[in-house]
């Protein structure tokens, strides 16, 4: 009887050393599939401006929200609240209208607002502030910025750089937090010129991802890019 009691856990214990052995091997696949694992971008356009009522380009052009931008901003805030519960930070362009957009979605979520600069909207110089019809009929903006990648209006840049800087910025993001979901506050032409720099490998042509106001547009970008939705606004409405 003795002996038996004595024995019994000898033969359970290569058991338990290999249940234990599972249980590390699993738990390291889960650590590596986290790495391994796309980070989801939840790409914000900040609230309204004035600019954006007037159909005019502000850039670099630094403007507050209006009253209804504020609203737009607090919705899409409460939305992400509600069906991104798990977002790990909130980043934003310094801009006044993004940072304003992204200061309500952090406080909402309770995560932190990192400010990164990659993210600005595309800065067109001395063509600030004109409307888009005179940018596109009086100035040529669009054709010639399409035609050569390192053209920039006087005191802007080029299309080929904000694609540059942007694309750039994302990936960092991503890769800064494997696996998660993170909110990026950004800008109309910035978010489409990366949108079409990792749909199409080229910034050409990006006025066919037009974006509304307090929109959601989501992405990952490991293994390859994939657009998840496009310009959601259902939480405006």
């Amino acid at each position: 009887m003795h002996h038996h009691a004595s024995r019994r856990p000898e033969r359970r214990l290569p058991r338990a050393k290999n249940n234990l052995g599972a249980l590390l091997d699993s738990r390291r696949q889960v650590r590596q599939k986290r790495t391994e694992m796309t980070t989801r971008l939840i790409l914000v356009r900040h609230g309204q401006i004035e600019a954006n009522i007037d159909h005019r380009w502000n850039g670099s052009t630094d403007k507050g929200l209006t009253g209804q931008g504020l609203e737009e901003s607090r919705r899409v805030a409460a939305h992400l609240a509600r069906t991104r519960p798990g977002v790990e930070a909130v980043y934003t362009s310094p801009a006044e209208r993004a940072r304003s957009t992204a200061t309500l979605i952090a406080a909402e979520l309770a995560v932190p607002l990192i400010v990164a600069p990659g993210l600005a909207e595309y800065a067109i110089g001395i063509l600030e502030g004109e409307s888009f019809a005179d940018l596109a009929a009086h100035h040529r903006f669009f054709e010639q910025a399409d035609a050569d990648l390192t053209w920039a209006p006087p005191g802007g840049e080029s299309l080929g750089a904000v694609a540059t800087r942007v694309v750039a910025t994302w990936r960092k993001i991503a890769h800064d937090h494997p696996g998660s979901e993170i909110v990026v506050v950004s800008h109309g032409a910035a978010i489409a010129i990366g949108l079409t720099v990792l749909l199409h490998d080229s910034p050409r042509g990006w006025p066919r991802y037009p974006l509304r106001n307090a929109s959601v547009t989501e992405i990952v970008l490991d293994p390859s890019p994939r657009l998840l939705t496009l310009d959601v606004v259902e939480h405006l409405e």
